[in-house]
Protein backbone atom coordinates (compact mmCIF):
# COMPACT_ATOMS: atom_id res chain seq x y z
CA UNK A 1 0.00 0.00 0.00
CA UNK A 2 3.02 2.32 -0.10
CA UNK A 3 1.78 3.88 -3.35
CA UNK A 4 -1.40 4.90 -1.49
CA UNK A 5 0.38 6.70 1.32
CA UNK A 6 0.27 10.49 1.33
CA UNK A 7 3.51 11.89 2.73
CA UNK A 8 2.83 14.83 5.01
CA UNK A 9 5.34 17.66 4.56
CA UNK A 10 4.95 20.16 7.39
CA UNK A 11 6.18 23.69 6.75
CA UNK A 12 4.89 25.36 9.93
CA UNK A 13 8.46 26.24 10.90
CA UNK A 14 9.21 27.83 7.52
CA UNK A 15 6.17 29.00 5.54
CA UNK A 16 4.04 29.24 8.68
CA UNK A 17 6.66 31.40 10.36
CA UNK A 18 6.40 33.96 7.53
CA UNK A 19 3.26 35.40 9.14
CA UNK A 20 4.13 38.87 10.48
CA UNK A 21 4.83 38.71 14.22
CA UNK A 22 5.25 34.91 14.27
CA UNK A 23 9.04 34.63 14.16
CA UNK A 24 10.22 31.56 16.05
CA UNK A 25 13.49 31.35 17.94
CA UNK A 26 15.64 28.22 17.95
CA UNK A 27 14.22 26.89 21.22
CA UNK A 28 10.66 27.25 19.93
CA UNK A 29 11.51 25.57 16.61
CA UNK A 30 13.07 22.63 18.45
CA UNK A 31 10.02 22.26 20.71
CA UNK A 32 7.60 22.32 17.76
CA UNK A 33 9.79 20.03 15.63
CA UNK A 34 9.80 17.37 18.33
CA UNK A 35 6.01 17.52 18.54
CA UNK A 36 5.68 17.36 14.75
CA UNK A 37 7.86 14.26 14.72
CA UNK A 38 5.70 12.71 17.46
CA UNK A 39 2.61 13.64 15.42
CA UNK A 40 3.92 11.46 12.61
CA UNK A 41 4.66 13.93 9.85
CA UNK A 42 7.10 12.60 7.26
CA UNK A 43 9.03 15.79 6.43
CA UNK A 44 9.70 18.86 8.59
CA UNK A 45 10.74 21.96 6.68
CA UNK A 46 12.77 23.62 9.42
CA UNK A 47 13.59 26.92 7.74
CA UNK A 48 15.45 28.92 5.11
CA UNK A 49 19.09 28.61 6.27
CA UNK A 50 20.65 31.43 4.26
CA UNK A 51 17.99 33.96 5.29
CA UNK A 52 19.64 34.75 8.66
CA UNK A 53 22.22 33.37 11.10
CA UNK A 54 19.39 32.56 13.48
CA UNK A 55 17.54 30.48 10.91
CA UNK A 56 20.74 28.65 9.99
CA UNK A 57 21.19 27.75 13.67
CA UNK A 58 17.58 26.68 14.01
CA UNK A 59 17.73 24.35 10.99
CA UNK A 60 21.05 22.96 12.23
CA UNK A 61 19.73 22.29 15.75
CA UNK A 62 16.50 20.72 14.46
CA UNK A 63 18.61 18.52 12.17
CA UNK A 64 20.52 17.28 15.22
CA UNK A 65 17.51 16.16 17.25
CA UNK A 66 15.06 14.76 14.68
CA UNK A 67 15.68 11.07 14.04
CA UNK A 68 12.62 9.69 12.25
CA UNK A 69 11.32 12.48 10.03
CA UNK A 70 13.16 14.00 7.08
CA UNK A 71 14.50 17.49 7.87
CA UNK A 72 14.30 19.93 4.99
CA UNK A 73 15.89 23.32 4.28
CA UNK A 74 14.60 25.78 1.68
CA UNK A 75 16.82 27.53 -0.87
CA UNK A 76 16.59 29.64 -3.97
CA UNK A 77 18.12 28.27 -7.16
CA UNK A 78 21.40 29.86 -6.12
CA UNK A 79 24.63 27.96 -5.45
CA UNK A 80 25.44 29.82 -2.21
CA UNK A 81 21.93 29.17 -0.83
CA UNK A 82 22.33 25.47 -1.53
CA UNK A 83 25.78 25.27 0.05
CA UNK A 84 24.57 27.02 3.21
CA UNK A 85 21.51 24.73 3.44
CA UNK A 86 23.71 21.66 3.01
CA UNK A 87 25.93 22.84 5.85
CA UNK A 88 22.94 23.44 8.12
CA UNK A 89 21.54 20.00 7.34
CA UNK A 90 24.79 18.08 7.91
CA UNK A 91 23.67 16.52 11.24
CA UNK A 92 20.32 15.33 9.83
CA UNK A 93 19.60 11.59 9.72
CA UNK A 94 17.43 12.23 6.66
CA UNK A 95 18.36 15.55 5.02
CA UNK A 96 16.49 17.15 2.11
CA UNK A 97 17.31 20.31 0.17
CA UNK A 98 14.25 22.09 -1.23
CA UNK A 99 15.28 24.35 -4.10
CA UNK A 100 13.40 25.91 -6.98
CA UNK A 101 12.50 28.86 -9.16
CA UNK A 102 9.46 30.54 -10.74
CA UNK A 103 7.63 28.70 -13.50
CA UNK A 104 4.83 31.03 -14.61
CA UNK A 105 5.36 33.60 -17.36
CA UNK A 106 4.40 36.28 -14.83
CA UNK A 107 7.31 35.27 -12.60
CA UNK A 108 9.70 34.65 -15.49
CA UNK A 109 9.06 38.09 -17.00
CA UNK A 110 8.54 40.34 -14.00
CA UNK A 111 10.40 38.63 -11.15
CA UNK A 112 13.40 37.23 -13.04
CA UNK A 113 13.35 39.34 -16.22
CA UNK A 114 14.49 36.32 -18.21
CA UNK A 115 13.30 33.57 -20.58
CA UNK A 116 11.85 30.12 -20.25
CA UNK A 117 15.06 28.58 -21.59
CA UNK A 118 17.11 30.34 -18.92
CA UNK A 119 14.73 29.06 -16.23
CA UNK A 120 15.21 25.49 -17.47
CA UNK A 121 18.99 25.91 -17.32
CA UNK A 122 18.98 27.46 -13.85
CA UNK A 123 16.59 24.81 -12.53
CA UNK A 124 18.78 21.96 -13.77
CA UNK A 125 21.93 23.56 -12.31
CA UNK A 126 20.33 24.12 -8.93
CA UNK A 127 19.09 20.54 -8.76
CA UNK A 128 22.52 19.20 -9.65
CA UNK A 129 24.20 21.46 -7.07
CA UNK A 130 21.84 20.17 -4.39
CA UNK A 131 22.38 16.57 -5.49
CA UNK A 132 26.10 16.98 -4.75
CA UNK A 133 25.24 17.28 -1.04
CA UNK A 134 22.13 15.11 -0.47
CA UNK A 135 20.37 12.24 -2.17
CA UNK A 136 16.92 13.68 -1.48
CA UNK A 137 16.30 16.84 -3.51
CA UNK A 138 12.92 18.52 -3.84
CA UNK A 139 12.36 21.07 -6.60
CA UNK A 140 9.60 23.70 -6.40
CA UNK A 141 8.19 25.26 -9.57
CA UNK A 142 6.94 28.47 -7.98
CA UNK A 143 3.56 29.76 -9.20
CA UNK A 144 2.90 26.50 -11.05
CA UNK A 145 -0.80 27.21 -10.54
CA UNK A 146 -0.58 29.90 -13.24
CA UNK A 147 2.18 28.35 -15.38
CA UNK A 148 1.78 27.21 -18.97
CA UNK A 149 1.20 23.48 -18.60
CA UNK A 150 3.46 22.39 -21.47
CA UNK A 151 6.35 24.48 -20.16
CA UNK A 152 5.72 23.22 -16.64
CA UNK A 153 5.94 19.64 -17.92
CA UNK A 154 9.29 20.43 -19.62
CA UNK A 155 10.57 21.99 -16.40
CA UNK A 156 9.55 19.00 -14.29
CA UNK A 157 11.09 16.55 -16.77
CA UNK A 158 14.32 18.59 -16.70
CA UNK A 159 14.73 18.65 -12.93
CA UNK A 160 13.89 14.96 -12.52
CA UNK A 161 16.57 14.19 -15.12
CA UNK A 162 18.93 16.37 -13.05
CA UNK A 163 18.23 14.31 -9.93
CA UNK A 164 15.10 15.68 -8.20
CA UNK A 165 13.36 13.05 -6.10
CA UNK A 166 10.30 15.20 -5.33
CA UNK A 167 8.70 17.81 -7.60
CA UNK A 168 6.61 20.45 -5.88
CA UNK A 169 3.74 22.00 -7.88
CA UNK A 170 2.83 25.10 -5.85
CA UNK A 171 -0.39 27.03 -6.29
CA UNK A 172 1.59 29.91 -4.82
CA UNK A 173 -1.18 32.50 -5.04
CA UNK A 174 -4.11 30.20 -4.25
CA UNK A 175 -5.50 30.91 -7.73
CA UNK A 176 -6.60 27.48 -8.96
CA UNK A 177 -10.01 25.88 -8.67
CA UNK A 178 -9.85 22.27 -7.43
CA UNK A 179 -10.61 20.72 -10.82
CA UNK A 180 -7.97 22.93 -12.46
CA UNK A 181 -5.30 21.97 -9.95
CA UNK A 182 -6.23 18.28 -10.19
CA UNK A 183 -6.06 18.43 -13.98
CA UNK A 184 -2.61 20.05 -13.76
CA UNK A 185 -1.30 17.21 -11.58
CA UNK A 186 -2.92 14.60 -13.83
CA UNK A 187 -1.34 16.18 -16.92
CA UNK A 188 2.12 15.98 -15.37
CA UNK A 189 1.48 12.43 -14.20
CA UNK A 190 0.53 11.41 -17.74
CA UNK A 191 2.85 13.56 -19.86
CA UNK A 192 6.22 13.76 -18.10
CA UNK A 193 8.16 10.68 -19.33
CA UNK A 194 10.29 10.29 -16.19
CA UNK A 195 7.60 11.17 -13.63
CA UNK A 196 7.82 7.67 -12.16
CA UNK A 197 11.24 8.61 -10.77
CA UNK A 198 9.86 11.34 -8.48
CA UNK A 199 7.01 12.04 -6.08
CA UNK A 200 4.62 14.85 -7.04
CA UNK A 201 3.94 17.25 -4.18
CA UNK A 202 1.07 19.71 -3.63
CA UNK A 203 1.81 23.07 -2.02
CA UNK A 204 -1.39 25.11 -2.03
CA UNK A 205 -2.16 28.52 -0.58
CA UNK A 206 -5.52 29.61 0.73
CA UNK A 207 -6.13 33.00 -0.89
CA UNK A 208 -9.56 31.86 -2.12
CA UNK A 209 -10.18 29.37 0.68
CA UNK A 210 -9.44 26.40 -1.60
CA UNK A 211 -6.08 25.14 -0.31
CA UNK A 212 -7.42 21.95 1.26
CA UNK A 213 -9.73 21.19 -1.66
CA UNK A 214 -6.92 21.75 -4.16
CA UNK A 215 -4.50 19.54 -2.22
CA UNK A 216 -7.02 16.71 -2.07
CA UNK A 217 -7.74 17.12 -5.79
CA UNK A 218 -4.00 16.85 -6.40
CA UNK A 219 -3.77 13.68 -4.34
CA UNK A 220 -6.69 12.13 -6.22
CA UNK A 221 -4.88 12.94 -9.47
CA UNK A 222 -1.69 11.16 -8.37
CA UNK A 223 0.29 13.46 -6.07
CA UNK A 224 1.69 11.60 -3.07
CA UNK A 225 2.95 14.45 -0.89
CA UNK A 226 0.97 17.33 0.61
CA UNK A 227 2.70 20.39 2.04
CA UNK A 228 0.80 22.00 4.88
CA UNK A 229 0.94 23.78 8.22
CA UNK A 230 -0.70 23.37 11.60
CA UNK A 231 -3.83 25.56 11.76
CA UNK A 232 -3.26 26.51 8.10
CA UNK A 233 -0.95 29.30 9.26
CA UNK A 234 1.18 30.93 6.58
CA UNK A 235 1.82 33.72 4.11
CA UNK A 236 -1.17 36.01 3.42
CA UNK A 237 -4.35 33.88 3.86
CA UNK A 238 -2.32 30.86 4.89
CA UNK A 239 -1.34 27.42 3.65
CA UNK A 240 -3.13 24.12 3.37
CA UNK A 241 -4.23 23.10 6.86
CA UNK A 242 -2.55 19.89 8.02
CA UNK A 243 -5.42 18.85 10.26
CA UNK A 244 -7.93 19.33 7.45
CA UNK A 245 -6.18 17.26 4.77
CA UNK A 246 -5.34 14.51 7.25
CA UNK A 247 -8.94 14.20 8.44
CA UNK A 248 -10.37 14.43 4.90
CA UNK A 249 -8.14 11.49 3.95
CA UNK A 250 -9.07 9.58 7.12
CA UNK A 251 -12.81 10.21 6.78
CA UNK A 252 -12.83 9.24 3.11
CA UNK A 253 -10.26 6.47 3.13
CA UNK A 254 -12.73 3.99 1.62
CA UNK A 255 -13.42 6.33 -1.29
CA UNK A 256 -9.93 7.70 -1.84
CA UNK A 257 -7.94 4.60 -0.92
CA UNK A 258 -5.31 6.90 0.63
CA UNK A 259 -3.81 7.17 4.12
CA UNK A 260 -1.28 9.09 6.21
CA UNK A 261 0.80 8.12 9.22
CA UNK A 262 -0.37 11.10 11.30
CA UNK A 263 -1.52 10.33 14.86
CA UNK A 264 -4.78 12.23 14.68
CA UNK A 265 -5.40 12.20 18.44
CA UNK A 266 -2.54 14.72 18.71
CA UNK A 267 -4.09 17.26 16.35
CA UNK A 268 -5.86 19.42 18.94
CA UNK A 269 -2.95 19.54 21.41
CA UNK A 270 -0.43 20.52 18.73
CA UNK A 271 -2.86 23.05 17.29
CA UNK A 272 -3.02 24.75 20.67
CA UNK A 273 0.76 24.56 21.09
CA UNK A 274 1.34 26.26 17.72
CA UNK A 275 -1.29 28.87 18.51
CA UNK A 276 0.30 29.67 21.87
CA UNK A 277 3.88 29.62 20.57
CA UNK A 278 3.22 31.74 17.48
CA UNK A 279 0.67 33.95 19.26
CA UNK A 280 -2.03 33.45 16.63
CA UNK A 281 -5.48 32.46 17.96
CA UNK A 282 -7.34 29.65 16.22
CA UNK A 283 -10.67 30.92 14.88
CA UNK A 284 -13.55 29.26 16.76
CA UNK A 285 -15.16 27.84 13.61
CA UNK A 286 -11.87 26.42 12.27
CA UNK A 287 -12.44 22.91 10.90
CA UNK A 288 -11.26 20.03 13.14
CA UNK A 289 -9.44 22.11 15.79
CA UNK A 290 -11.61 25.20 16.37
CA UNK A 291 -13.27 25.56 19.77
CA UNK A 292 -16.70 25.29 18.11
CA UNK A 293 -15.84 22.27 15.92
CA UNK A 294 -17.76 19.97 18.28
CA UNK A 295 -20.20 22.51 19.77
CA UNK A 296 -23.95 22.45 19.21
CA UNK A 297 -26.24 25.40 19.97
CA UNK A 298 -29.26 25.01 17.68
CA UNK A 299 -32.17 23.21 19.33
CA UNK A 300 -32.76 20.98 16.31
CA UNK A 301 -29.09 20.01 16.19
CA UNK A 302 -28.89 19.46 19.94
CA UNK A 303 -31.93 17.20 19.96
CA UNK A 304 -30.56 15.10 17.10
CA UNK A 305 -27.08 14.93 18.61
CA UNK A 306 -28.39 13.81 22.01
CA UNK A 307 -30.34 11.01 20.36
CA UNK A 308 -27.41 9.89 18.18
CA UNK A 309 -24.13 11.82 17.93
CA UNK A 310 -23.55 10.90 14.27
CA UNK A 311 -26.59 12.92 13.23
CA UNK A 312 -24.44 16.05 13.46
CA UNK A 313 -20.85 14.86 13.99
CA UNK A 314 -18.92 12.98 11.28
CA UNK A 315 -15.92 12.34 13.55
CA UNK A 316 -15.53 11.75 17.27
CA UNK A 317 -13.81 14.50 19.29
CA UNK A 318 -11.46 11.86 20.73
CA UNK A 319 -10.19 11.06 17.21
CA UNK A 320 -8.59 14.50 16.98
CA UNK A 321 -7.70 14.98 20.63
CA UNK A 322 -10.57 17.34 21.45
CA UNK A 323 -11.93 17.39 25.00
CA UNK A 324 -15.40 16.33 23.89
CA UNK A 325 -18.63 17.59 22.37
CA UNK A 326 -20.36 20.59 23.88
CA UNK A 327 -24.00 21.49 24.19
CA UNK A 328 -24.04 25.29 24.31
CA UNK A 329 -27.24 26.69 25.79
CA UNK A 330 -28.60 29.78 24.04
CA UNK A 331 -32.02 31.17 23.13
CA UNK A 332 -31.97 28.76 20.16
CA UNK A 333 -31.68 25.69 22.42
CA UNK A 334 -34.57 23.34 23.04
CA UNK A 335 -36.07 21.43 25.98
CA UNK A 336 -33.99 18.28 25.41
CA UNK A 337 -30.74 20.22 25.69
CA UNK A 338 -31.93 21.96 28.85
CA UNK A 339 -33.00 18.66 30.45
CA UNK A 340 -29.67 17.09 29.44
CA UNK A 341 -27.62 19.84 31.07
CA UNK A 342 -29.76 19.79 34.19
CA UNK A 343 -29.20 16.03 34.54
CA UNK A 344 -25.44 16.59 34.29
CA UNK A 345 -25.80 19.10 37.14
CA UNK A 346 -27.72 16.54 39.23
CA UNK A 347 -31.31 17.62 38.60
CA UNK A 348 -33.65 14.99 37.16
CA UNK A 349 -36.91 16.80 36.38
CA UNK A 350 -40.00 15.28 34.73
CA UNK A 351 -41.43 16.68 31.50
CA UNK A 352 -43.88 19.04 33.19
CA UNK A 353 -41.13 20.53 35.32
CA UNK A 354 -38.87 20.96 32.29
CA UNK A 355 -41.71 22.76 30.48
CA UNK A 356 -41.94 25.28 33.32
CA UNK A 357 -38.18 25.65 33.64
CA UNK A 358 -37.83 26.07 29.89
CA UNK A 359 -39.94 29.23 29.87
CA UNK A 360 -37.79 30.68 32.65
CA UNK A 361 -34.66 29.53 30.82
CA UNK A 362 -35.71 31.42 27.66
CA UNK A 363 -36.02 34.64 29.64
CA UNK A 364 -32.46 34.23 30.87
CA UNK A 365 -31.24 33.18 27.40
CA UNK A 366 -32.72 36.28 25.79
CA UNK A 367 -30.74 38.49 28.14
CA UNK A 368 -27.28 36.97 27.52
CA UNK A 369 -25.27 35.25 24.78
CA UNK A 370 -24.89 31.92 26.60
CA UNK A 371 -26.62 30.42 29.64
CA UNK A 372 -24.08 29.18 32.17
CA UNK A 373 -24.33 26.32 34.67
CA UNK A 374 -24.64 28.84 37.52
CA UNK A 375 -27.78 30.23 35.85
CA UNK A 376 -29.26 26.74 35.57
CA UNK A 377 -28.51 25.94 39.21
CA UNK A 378 -30.33 29.12 40.27
CA UNK A 379 -33.35 28.20 38.13
CA UNK A 380 -33.41 24.61 39.40
CA UNK A 381 -33.03 25.56 43.06
CA UNK A 382 -35.72 28.24 42.75
CA UNK A 383 -38.06 25.69 41.16
CA UNK A 384 -37.41 23.11 43.89
CA UNK A 385 -37.89 25.72 46.60
CA UNK A 386 -41.21 26.80 45.11
CA UNK A 387 -42.34 23.18 44.79
CA UNK A 388 -41.57 22.52 48.49
CA UNK A 389 -43.40 25.67 49.54
CA UNK A 390 -46.50 24.60 47.65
Amino acid sequence: MTDKKIFIFDTTLRDGEQVPGCKLNTKEKIQLALQLEALGVDIIEAGFPISSPGDFTSVNEVAKIIKNATVCGLTRAVQKDIEVAAEALKPAARPRIHTGIGSSDIHIKYKFNTTREDILERAAKATKWAKNFVDDVEFFAEDAGRADIEFLARLIETVIAAGATVVNIPDTTGYCLPHQYGEKIAYLYNNVPNIDKAIISCHCHNDLGLATANSIAGAIAGARQIECTINGIGERAGNTSLEEVVMVIKQHTATLGLYTDVRTEMLNPISQLVSDTMRVPVQPNKAVVGSNAFSHSSGIHQDGFLKESTTYEIMRPEEVGAAGSKIVLTARSGRSALAHRLRILGYDFDRDAVDVLYQQFLQVADSKKEVEDTDLVQLAEAYNKAAVTV
